[in-house]
């Protein structure tokens, strides 16, 4: 219950602070960007005392005060300047319209998705079973553990992911929160915020509540003309729609033997890629802010975003280096259009943005993702994403690939850019045609240079830009949709355009709702359990390398070796630690050493294990204590 309390505590910090740094935004909007900052705040102020004191309670204690004070400050800064009383300008239905049905649904495969008890086992869904072990794993590794914290999965290799949205979960385990809900409600809450703040950034630039559902339906039920594969599938094999629903990845949104990449939001990036979801958390308050800024000309607007900007590289650094592209455009624009007179002062509010993001940033930059990105050797050039085969042919043509993808959306992109901020007559910079341009940036940059080992990962960057368009989007279809006032299909057309653009995305998001699939068995359950009130934190144990791996994931103890699927994307060389775990496995006798050299403490072994090598575990059984037994599962203690 503490967690909860705790939890509570920093969003009423983060609502208090931003009442005071932003009155006169609409009371729904600061209640937004309170919410999402006061998420920011318990990530990283724990996180700054825990380099002096560990990531502990009283670190946790320690930054809540923090937060407490910065709140405080900002009301009192703030207190003579009036606040704009009205909720918001969009009509009531809108977001009630839009945000329960997706509030609901999101929260609904939060929870069918993230350890849900099934006889003693833990469930997840398809697009979990891959990634959640390593938040997990995260989440409960942090616990106590010094900063800047290591991979319990690699022990001395530090842990260059971006880790603070899997450590408010770890600030809620230490108050005695259960790991399933703590993930449950913040991963829930995250999307609430997402989903909200997707609606006011669209209201804000397209002034239309037709603009924005349009942009809200096509943002979060994306999928492109996959449909057409599967229907395909469907009239040669009637039985192949039942497998849309039951088969491993046979949605028509992910499906890589027929090149279909594009995959929806909800399911395979908000749900099992937490990280992104909680970028996206802190991205879409940054673009508001960069918005009305650059609309207002608002040097203390300018301010604050650098210092949100600032702290997102070790909350997501994709949705940081996007945010960067979209300012380099932004910039650009807005000193381009500006008026003689103006322009100096425009360049100067940018750079005072700029500068402090930068400087709070770089110390993030270069203590974790340059060295695992650069000189981990994944920075490279690759041209059109996924779709070039590695060999300088692309598999499909380069048109073809993106509209059967994205669907007939994209070709609708510079249109919709171009078309801008048609007949709205707003003072400023036309900010459509800014972020157009800012989005044109990610695209291109995303099209020639990959990040990471994995290529798909720049689909963290496509994504940004596909969002940042979608006002634009939603307000040429409705352009569309009046200058073919009179014409008689334009209702069949519209609907066969809406059908095509969601149908894909609607049968993932089907799929995942139905999907469920075992991550851990009962005797796991139980052996993580034993382990977890039955062993010190720093115990090291010495377990297989698959990536459901129930002593890493459910318990943060640090293993020899963890699995490459998340290892070799990382950037990291782990072939020593993988053979060693061979050999400590197959021949303990001759390695005895290696147990030294590694610290192990206990021996887990389970049908895993077995398959994956020789266990002697004749030998752990004469060596070793048995200190847990059950089903296939066995824990041995090499002392005592």
């Amino acid at each position: 219950m503490l967690g909860y309390v705790v939890l509570a505590g920093y969003l009423a910090c983060g609502v208090v602070a931003t009442d005071g740094l932003l009155p006169r935004a609409y009371r729904l909007t600061r209640l937004w960007i309170g919410l999402c900052a006061g998420l920011v705040m318990m990530m990283w102020l724990p996180a700054l005392f825990a380099f002096f004191m560990r990531f502990t309670r009283a670190a946790q204690l320690l930054g809540l005060a923090a937060g407490a004070g910065l709140a405080g400050g900002c009301a009192w800064a703030g207190r003579k300047t009036p606040r704009e009383r009205r909720w918001t300008d969009m009509p009531v239905w809108l977001p009630l319209v839009l945000l329960v049905p997706l509030v609901l649904l999101g929260g609904y495969l939060q929870y069918t998705h993230t350890l849900r008890g099934v006889d003693g086992a833990l469930n997840v869904g398809q697009s979990t079973y891959g990634d959640l072990c390593l938040h997990l794993g995260i989440a409960t590794s942090l616990r106590n553990s010094p900063f800047p914290p290591d991979y319990s999965l690699l022990p001395g290799a530090l842990l260059g992911y971006p880790f603070l949205g899997d450590s408010m979960v770890t600030t809620m385990l230490l108050f005695g929160s259960r790991l399933a809900p703590a993930f449950v409600v913040t991963g829930t809450l995250m999307m609430a915020l997402v989903y909200t703040g997707f609606v006011i950034f669209c209201h804000e630039l397209t002034h239309s509540p037709a603009a924005t559902v349009l942009a809200t339906v096509l943002m979060f039920i994306n999928g492109g003309l996959g449909f057409l594969y599967s229907l395909d599938g469907v009239a040669r094999d009637a039985s192949a729609f039942r497998e849309i629903f039951t088969g491993f990845y046979m949605t028509p949104t992910n499906q890589p033997a027929l090149n279909l990449r594009w995959v929806n939001v909800i399911c395979d990036m908000m749900i099992p890629q937490r990280t992104l979801l909680t970028g996206w958390m802190a991205l879409l308050p940054a673009l508001w802010l960069l918005v009305t800024a650059a609309r207002d000309g608002d040097a203390r607007r300018f301010a604050l975003l650098g210092v949100w900007a600032g702290a997102m590289p070790m909350i997501h650094t994709h949705s940081f280096l996007a945010l960067g592209l979209i300012s380099v455009g932004a910039v650009a624009y807005c000193v381009i259009h500006a008026s003689a007179d103006a322009r100096r002062d425009t360049f100067l509010r940018f750079a005072l943005y700029g500068v402090i993001a930068l400087v709070l940033a770089l110390p993030q930059l270069l203590t974790w993702a340059v060295p695992q990105t650069v000189k981990g050797g994944s920075l490279r050039l690759r041209f059109n994403w996924v779709n070039n085969q590695g060999n300088g042919r692309l598999i499909d043509g380069y048109c073809w690939f993106w509209i059967k993808n994205v669907g007939l959306i994209w070709l609708m992109m510079v249109p919709a850019a171009l078309h801008g901020r048609h007949g709205k007559g707003e003072a400023g910079p036309d900010l459509i045609r800014m972020l157009g341009l800012g989005a044109l940036i990610i695209y291109v940059v995303a099209e020639l240079i990959q990040f990471q080992p994995n290529e798909y990962d720049n689909n963290k960057l496509f994504y940004v830009a596909y969002m940042a368009m979608m006002p634009a989007i939603g307000l040429y279809l409705t352009a569309l949709w009046e200058r073919l006032r009179g014409f008689r299909g334009r209702a069949l057309l519209a609907a066969a355009f809406v059908l095509s653009a969601t149908l894909s995305g609607a049968l993932t998001i089907g799929r995942e709702v139905v999907s469920d699939y075992q991550l851990f068995g009962s005797a796991e359950v139980q052996a993580a359990d034993y382990i977890e009130h039955n062993t010190p934190q720093d115990a090291v144990v010495l377990t297989g390398d698959q990536h459901n791996n129930a002593v890493a994931a459910l318990t943060g103890r640090d293993i020899v070796c963890g699995t490459g699927s998340y290892l070799y994307f990382h950037g990291l060389d782990y072939g020593q630690q993988q053979a060693d775990e061979r050999a400590m496995f197959e021949d303990p006798q001759g390695n005895a050493a290696l147990f030294e050299e590694y610290g192990v403490d206990y021996v887990y072994v389970s049908s895993h294990e077995r398959g994956r090598f020789d266990v002697d575990e004749e030998w752990f059984e004469d060596n070793c204590a048995l200190v847990f037994a059950e089903g296939d599962v066995c824990v041995y203690a090499t002392e005592g």
